[in-house]
């Protein structure tokens, strides 16, 4: 009861500060935002510079645990800017913090690493954008919920489905329309291969710091096939495919058809045709439900064998009794039960718009201009003191939810979740597992602590 009350009381605080913030913001209109950064890789600068692309804000700061990705970035911002500037370089997120006193921090480092920097930056008076599935554990997620309230904070997710537009789009045309009809079952799906194996055992780099990126983390030993990139395919370091991609289209379901907490998670699945001995350690095959009652969510992912439908290779297919509705970041296609006529439509396409999109040759012109309407959102949302389209806690919901499905799997059993109490039902063994077990002297967060 004292964590729920302490969590509404926190939203309730938010109405309290529109006012208030409309003041500064309007005060402070003519001075550029300051904006940090922690975690300089593929998608922390794509975030950045679509976060530079639609407001004049002034990059003050840059972190990273890699020497070289965190000075290659900083010569980027500052020929990306307006002021032309080099943003200072650290690599210990805390002193970035404390240095700099950021008003917006933007986090895209490995998912290990959400937590303590958000929570952090919220203490220290930003507003946060990290990204997803925000947390490695259950526990991190509502620790950052509570830190986003107690600390009044605007956090957004990145999440951008929520803002892509031919998916929003689908939404009103086929769902809020009626179109559809009544959707009782939803496929959510991945057929990408899985990651090759991991180079040997060596000692790191001299520019990057390993017992910083581990940080809190259990402990692997470096390879250079774990970073970049590739510390997805390392259980220490994320919740595999899970994590990574059903969390985006199981938000987008969730948002579009109103859905909150599943009542029970099931899941099983594995490695099951990787070889056993493999380096590569999360799952290469899972089938997830997530039981809504009168709407069943299942998430299917099989990173071997045939992809049964080549143009939605990761993607997710409402079925209603009038027709039935896929879609992917790249497209949308909905078939009418009977004789009507199937519709397609295609993700926005920017890039004459922002030829800068084409020249960060990382940037996923798909999800750009989605990106760009979510940072909007996020801005607009600090401004007027209300929560964002993704916002932390919807986040937490549906990163807890995937979360929760590999623990099914790893425990081989079904879960029955309580959301006012935020623990599973009559399962102790499960519950202990909510949280995992910080390394050396870094200290769990828990929404009672932050």
């Amino acid at each position: 009861m004292q964590r729920r009350g302490f969590l509404k009381a926190g939203v309730a605080g938010l109405a309290s500060l529109a006012a208030m913030r409309g003041r500064l913001y309007a005060a402070g209109a003519d001075q550029a935002l300051r904006v940090g950064l922690i975690g300089c890789g593929w998608y922390g600068k794509t975030d950045l510079f679509h976060l530079i692309q639609v407001e004049p804000v002034e990059v003050v700061g840059l972190c990273d645990v890699d020497r070289q990705m965190v000075d290659e970035a900083a010569e980027l911002v500052s020929q990306r800017q307006v002021s032309k500037k080099r943003p200072a370089t650290y690599g210990d997120y805390r002193k970035l913090l404390a240095d700099q006193k950021p008003d917006i921090v933007l986090i895209g480092t490995p998912d290990h690493w959400h937590c303590l920097p958000m929570v952090e930056a919220c203490k220290a008076g930003a507003d946060v954008y990290v990204q997803k599935p925000i947390s490695w554990d259950v526990v991190e997620g509502q620790a950052m919920v509570a830190a986003a309230r107690k600390y009044r904070r605007t956090a957004q997710v990145g999440l951008q489905r929520r803002s892509t537009p031919h998916l929003l789009e689908a939404r009103d045309r086929f769902i809020r329309s009626g179109k559809l009809g009544k959707i009782a079952y939803v496929d959510i799906h991945s057929y990408y291969g899985a990651p090759g194996e991991f180079p040997a055992v060596q000692a790191p780099p001299d520019h990057l710091d390993w017992e910083m990126f581990v940080g809190p983390a259990t402990w692997r030993d470096y390879n250079p096939g774990l970073h970049p990139r590739r510390w997805r395919a390392a259980r220490e370091f994320s919740n595999g495919q899970t994590g990574d991609l059903c969390v985006h289209l199981l938000d987008a379901v969730r948002y579009f058809l109103d859905l909150g907490w599943p009542r029970q998670i099931a899941a099983s699945g594995g490695i099951l045709q990787r070889r056993p001995d493999t380096n590569v350690n999360t799952h290469d095959t899972q089938t997830a439900l997530f039981d809504y009652g009168d709407v069943q969510l299942v998430w299917t992912q099989r990173n071997w064998g045939q992809n049964p439908d080549p143009d939605y290779p990761w993607g997710a297919t409402l079925y209603g009794d009038k027709g039935t509705l896929k879609i992917s970041v790249w497209s949308y296609d909905f078939i009418p039960k009977g004789s009507g006529t199937p519709e397609r439509g295609e993700a926005l396409d920017e890039r004459e718009k922002y030829p800068e999109d084409v020249e960060h040759k990382a940037t996923e012109w798909f999800a750009a201009a989605a990106t760009r309407q979510h940072m909007r959102d996020f801005l607009a949302a600090r401004r007027d003191g209300k929560l964002p389209v993704a916002d932390i806690e919807q986040g937490h919901i549906s990163s807890a939810c995937c979360i929760l499905a590999n623990l099914s799997m790893e425990l081989g059993r079904g879960l029955r979740w309580d959301s006012q109490a935020g623990r599973i039902i009559g399962d102790d063994e499960a519950n202990s597992l909510l949280a995992r077990k910080y390394r050396g002297d870094w200290q769990h967060p828990t929404p009672e602590n932050v």
